[in-house]
């Protein structure tokens, strides 16, 4: 059986704002998720009357989490720490590392009440592994590195890989997004990697705007940046071919699809050394 770490007994349904949308939520209505409210519906289509390829966005981002886990454990990481993991769903996190990697180790952390309420209640399977979700917030990194949940799961002596899908853009610049980068690749030991997908301004920057607007009345903004700007999140690590990519372009298993250039949204691995 699965080892099975609990999240913390004091994250109440009752904490669960279902008038104000969140950006897990919203995203699981993209995928077409059945875990989300009348808030993150109206939000979520303000983002798709203006931009209707942002369902297509959200299967990209969940298409590019698969290849990269699988490309990860096939290089012999078998730790994985996902920071914004989200609702559950197929292709995600937990899911994609378990069957490319059964003896996997996972931890999940996350600040909407909803995914830590979800984890809770998950049954264990029959799997090797160990999985955890946890409270916590990418903006503190120092708090989610010194979680005993994490550190109970995760084993610091060895390579982990480090997720960081679709979350940066809701970390703004006074933030300090490459300091928190930072802060989590030192915590790990070289042959580690970090992963990342971003929203970019870069093909049509006027519409962009008008859907980050759409989530200012949700837990958390949207930044847009530059493929360089993207690129700057891996100082100082080795990037994997092809580099900093429009996601359908990351390593593809098969014919890239057709709206490849339209998925405005870059996504990247790199080793840290």
């Amino acid at each position: 059986m699965a080892q099975e770490h609990q999240t913390p007994p004091d994250v109440p349904t009752a904490q669960i704002d279902t008038g104000v949308a969140t950006p897990a939520r919203m995203y699981d209505y993209y995928l077409g998720g059945k875990d989300n409210f009348a808030a993150d519906r109206e939000a979520a289509e303000k983002v798709l009357r203006n931009m209707p390829q942002v369902r297509a966005f959200a299967r990209a981002n969940r298409a590019f989490l698969g290849r990269a886990v699988r490309e990860l454990a096939a290089r012999g990481i078998s730790q994985f720490l996902d920071i914004g993991i989200g609702l559950p769903g197929p292709g995600g996190t937990v899911e994609s590392a378990l069957a490319a990697q059964p003896a996997a180790h996972v931890v999940g952390v996350d600040n909407d009440p909803i995914v830590l309420a979800h984890a809770r209640a998950r049954p264990a399977d029959d799997k090797a592994g160990a999985v955890t979700i946890v409270r916590g917030d990418l903006r503190d990194p120092a708090a989610i590195l010194a979680d005993p949940q994490v550190r109970a799961v995760l084993d610091f002596d060895r390579p982990i890989a480090v997720l960081l899908i679709a979350i940066l853009h809701f970390v703004n610049e006074d933030a300090d997004p490459r300091g928190i980068i930072r802060t989590l690749m030192d915590a790990v030991v070289p042959g580690s990697f970090l992963a990342v997908t971003h929203v970019t301004g870069d093909f049509d920057p006027a519409r962009l705007e008008v859907s980050a607007q759409a989530y200012e009345q949700s837990t958390a903004s949207l930044t847009v940046r530059s493929a360089k700007e993207v690129g700057a999140f891996f100082e100082g690590l080795e990037l994997l071919d092809p580099g900093v990519v429009l996601l359908p372009h990351w390593r593809p298993e098969g014919p890239v699809q057709a709206d490849a250039d339209s998925i405005w949204m870059y996504g990247a691995v790199g080793r840290k050394d």
